[in-house]
């Protein structure tokens, strides 16, 4: 499957669908922005970031559109933002495998962790 997201809105308890991301290749410290998207009713995008024959060995950053999606969605928040854009660094090492990045976020926390 190569390289895959998922955010689940924790502060609603559902996906959060219509959340915007922008996928970075990264190398020492500059950021390439390979595809901007928009998460699907389940909180997913409609096909792999990278499927395997494309995934590389590299760094890269995906960055999530947190303040956006929670104001589209009403709820109000601080100026300026506590949380505006999350961004999580990540490298692939094995470029065989899937990579999963998932994002757990709420307007004030956020997690991730290396899914499967």
């Amino acid at each position: 499957m190569g390289l895959s997201t998922h955010v689940l809105d924790t502060m609603n308890g559902c996906p959060a669908a219509g959340m915007h991301v922008a996928l970075y290749a990264t190398t020492g410290g500059q950021a390439t922005l390979l595809q901007r998207l928009v998460l699907n009713h389940d909180g997913r995008t409609d096909a792999p970031l990278f499927d395997n024959a494309s995934l590389k060995v590299g760094t890269y950053r995906l960055t999530f559109d947190v303040a956006g999606y929670f104001k589209a969605r009403g709820v109000a928040l601080p100026e300026p933002n506590f949380l505006g854009q999350v961004s999580l660094d990540f490298g692939v090492a094995h470029a065989d495998q899937h990579y999963h990045v998932p994002l757990l976020v709420s307007p004030w926390s956020y997690s991730t962790y290396r899914g499967s």
